[in-house]
């Protein structure tokens, strides 16, 4: 009998398992099937079955489960159901904890919807799981910039900045501060400095996830985990005695940007004083400096000086009249960003930032250095006081003649009585420099004698200089008193002075104002950029219509052939004179279609998406008497945005694409040989992509700036303590936004030909590549900067290496520093992937 109870045990097991595996072959199959007709989420809810009912097939189903996954999550995705989405990844992730793929997938779309600090876990687990993974290497540099920002390694590796530091805070706790909260604490550095001078109670609070799981890595790897707690909030957020049982004698911090006020300094600061810290030192009282709060940095003192500067003008003002046969003069009136903060109730970064020891070209003082202003942290009530300060006036005697472009500033913070750090632009410092541009003036030239004028005021957490003027000296004010000329007071005859000034700033409300971006302006102003494509049009429409020259096809009523009056009365009668189509997907503002657009019979579209940007150049078209039906915008015509690339009309082909191929900051953008693809398949024969190819240039070079700048060298600039590990997960291969004629380095090599990436003919086009580079010059390889040859065609190209270009360049940083002699060979192995460029060396 119990062999038959066996028996039938065993067969029911068998029945079972007979049943599992058949469900599981339908499944599979009916996956399969979902598959071929896309239809995704069935097919998922298929695998998810198989794989929970076979575990032993995932190994097999893996790669095709991966695809699954990703176009099921796009579905979603563009369906707005992203509970569901992130569900689906989550049941991935149960299934293949340790995917690469899956985590590169899932931080991609988190990325997508703001979650950086998420997308930068699963894209640095990607990265550790898979070294070899481009796409999730690619992902984790870019979202690395924006998580630990890059300010974060030139300030640890300024050995002067960290031992005055360190300096300062040590004094405090020897006097008896043995109580500290280190507001904004990054690293940790400040709240070891202070566990190092003898502190007996250290807290530190870092908002940023990212920064605060990094501190908390360093504070242990430094054994001091147990001696400074660290808390992830706002230290707006710190209660008592919640977080901390009672309040602290001393506040660390360096919350400072090269503005000063701009990353919350005095709202924090308030918030301390009033909340964290002990009361301050009673006047001529003699009490234990563990008795009464006190704040490190004590105290800033402000400066300003006026400035004259080609690179800041070229940034911030439009300065040509016509740009390649286009009018601009008159139409519009061109601003940045940081001139139309002043007048805007949104909270806008009032100026840009500039190291100015190392700008192209170099800048020129107009004035002498100016005290704007001082403020004592150690003041709560001066600290409140700040922002409710009305604007005051401020003058600068013009020392020396010529172009008003900026006014510079820069601080000296005062850490105690004995310890500064001077951001000053003559000092050897981390620390760039405010710039506050100077625009809508209809004359920027000043002299000997005249008098700049500006108001200031603290907003929004904001040094805020705006309505930036010059005042003739024919005016007759007298500033033989350097010190009442200086002083921050508003007297009547500098108000009478400036209302009189009312004349020499553009008022005339009719003028369309339009708000660029500095990098837009700085294109608008590269007339080499605009002749070359517009010189380049021109050979493909006359490719396209032999039977007239060149002159013949410009529509300014110049040329022989179809004049603009013909042109128009052609239009009016619904003729169409065989247009030819030319789109201009380029990103920003741009005035290629208006170029194209006076090349003759054509219809240019614009992908330009800002309404603001649309109307200037409807305004630029009439004002150069376009025919209304020769510049259009394309976004207006799609169904569908995300799909930019189609057909002009069912029966149309385009002629020229213009696609933007090299980011300004010097990387190539993201996804171009895709859009390439799909550009090439839209021309009708003979029609062109611009730019045809790019050539990529590089060389190798000595740079200690560049090491820097991208990872923290050692213990020794920080003291001692163990932080470079650590915060070097973040650094990234390539630097970007570089200045090469500037850049302290020293070149080994002469320039060299590295890749070729052909828009037209893919067939050209290698991944990789090996480059034999002779060496010329003896010393030790750090970088690669490169740059690019951008070519329209064989007659014209673009060198995003020209003094006025408003591209920048980049470099690849190596990880060791590689000793070379005269007359060395060494092969750098050069890989495209996407939008990234990765090189090694090879002896």
């Amino acid at each position: 009998m119990p062999n038959s109870n066996a028996k039938l045990h065993s067969n029911h097991r068998g029945g079972r398992e007979a049943s599992r595996r058949e469900l599981v072959s339908r499944s599979l199959q009916s996956a399969q099937h979902c598959l071929e007709n896309q239809d995704f989420g069935t097919a998922y809810a298929h695998y998810l079955l198989v794989l929970n009912l076979a575990p032993e097939l995932k190994t097999t189903v893996k790669e095709t489960f991966q695809l699954t996954l990703v176009k099921w999550a796009e579905e979603l995705d563009s369906l707005a159901r992203i509970q569901d989405l992130f569900n689906c990844y989550e049941q991935a992730l149960e299934l293949y904890p340790n995917d690469e793929v899956i985590c590169n997938s899932m931080g991609e779309h988190l990325f997508r919807m703001g979650f950086r600090d998420e997308a930068a876990g699963y894209f640095h687990k990607a990265v550790k799981l898979n070294p070899d993974f481009a796409d999730a290497k690619e992902n984790f540099y870019r979202v690395a910039n924006w998580l630990v920002e890059r300010w974060h390694f030139i300030m640890l590796n300024d050995a002067k900045r960290n031992l005055t530091y360190l300096r300062a805070i040590e004094n405090a706790v020897r006097s008896g501060s043995k109580s500290v909260l280190d507001i904004g604490t990054g690293t940790g550095i400040l709240s070891m400095f202070a566990k190092k001078a003898g502190a007996c109670f250290v807290y530190a609070c870092e908002l940023s996830k990212t920064m605060y799981e990094l501190a908390r890595d360093v504070v242990a790897a430094n054994n001091m985990e147990r001696e400074i707690k660290l808390l992830h909030l706002k230290s707006l957020d710190i209660e008592i005695p919640k977080h901390m049982p009672e309040r602290v004698s001393l506040v660390v911090t360096e919350t400072v940007d090269a503005g000063l006020f701009g990353e919350g300094i005095v709202e924090s600061l308030i918030h301390a004083w009033e909340h964290l810290l002990l009361p301050p030192k009673p006047k001529n009282q003699d009490i234990s400096a563990g008795d009464y709060g006190r704040i490190i940095p004590a105290s800033a003192t402000i400066f300003g000086m006026a400035v004259e500067c080609k690179e800041i003008r070229r940034h911030h003002r439009v300065g040509v009249q016509e740009v390649a046969g286009v009018c601009l003069s008159n139409s519009v009136q061109f601003f940045s960003p940081t001139y139309a903060a002043a007048g805007s109730e949104e909270t806008v970064e009032p100026y840009t930032t500039e190291k100015l020891s190392r700008i192209p070209g170099g800048y020129r003082a107009l004035t002498e250095p100016c005290q704007v202003m001082t403020v004592d942290f150690n003041d709560l009530q001066e600290l409140k006081s700040l922002a409710a300060r009305k604007p005051w006036k401020l003058s600068l005697p013009v020392t020396e003649g010529g172009i008003l472009d900026a006014v510079v500033v820069w601080f000296v913070l005062q850490l105690d009585d004995e310890h500064s750090l001077s951001t000053s632009p003559s000092e050897e410092t981390c620390w760039e420099q405010a710039v506050y541009s100077v625009q809508g003036l209809l004359d920027y030239s000043v002299k000997t004698g005249d008098t700049v004028m500006m108001e200031v005021c603290c907003q929004d957490c904001y040094l805020k200089i705006q309505k930036i003027t010059s005042l003739p000296s024919e005016c007759g004010m007298d500033f033989s008193d350097r010190d009442n000329v200086l002083s921050l007071g508003n007297e009547a005859e500098l108000c009478n002075a400036l209302a009189g000034l009312q004349t020499s700033t553009k008022q005339d409300g009719s003028t369309p104002v339009c708000v660029l971006e500095s990098t837009e302006i700085a294109l608008l102003n590269d007339i080499a950029y605009h002749e070359c494509f517009k010189a380049a049009m021109s050979k493909v429409l006359l490719s396209l219509n032999p039977s007239k020259d060149l002159h013949s096809m410009d529509v300014d009523g110049h040329g022989s052939g179809i004049n603009l009056q013909e042109h128009q009365n052609m239009s009016s009668l619904g003729v169409d004179p065989d247009a030819f189509y030319i789109l201009d997907v380029s990103e920003g503002f741009s005035i290629l279609p208006i170029i194209a657009g006076k090349l003759g019979p054509v219809r240019a579209y614009s992908s330009v998406e800002k309404d603001q940007h649309q109307a200037a150049l409807n305004v630029i078209a009439e004002a150069n008497h376009f025919p209304k039906e020769t510049l259009e915008f394309w976004l207006s015509h799609l169904e569908e945005e995300s799909v930019v690339l189609q057909r002009p009309k069912s029966d149309k082909l385009w002629s020229i694409i213009i696609l933007d191929v090299i980011e300004t900051s010097g990387l190539i953008q993201q996804e171009v040989m895709e859009k390439a693809a799909i550009s090439r398949c839209l021309l009708h024969s003979g029609g062109k992509i611009f730019p045809q190819y790019v050539l990529v240039y590089g060389m190798l070079v000595e740079s200690e700036s560049l090491l820097l700048e991208s990872a923290v060298q050692g213990t020794e600039p920080t003291l001692g303590f163990n932080i470079a590990p650590f915060i070097n997960q973040f650094k990234v291969p390539v630097r970007v936004y570089l200045d090469l004629s500037t850049l302290p380095c020293v070149p080994l090599s002469k320039p060299e030909e590295l890749l070729r990436l052909d828009l037209m003919n893919p067939l050209l086009n290698s991944p990789s590549r090996e480059v034999k580079v002779q060496i010329c010059k003896s010393g030790q390889v750090t970088a690669i900067p490169f740059w690019y040859h951008i070519h329209l065609d064989e007659d014209h190209s673009l060198n995003t290496f020209d003094e006025f270009s408003h591209w920048k360049q980049a470099a690849v940083v190596l990880d060791q520093p590689i000793p070379v002699q005269v007359g060395d060979e060494l092969v750098l192995d050069v890989q495209h992937h996407k939008s990234n460029i990765s090189i090694t060396v090879k002896r």
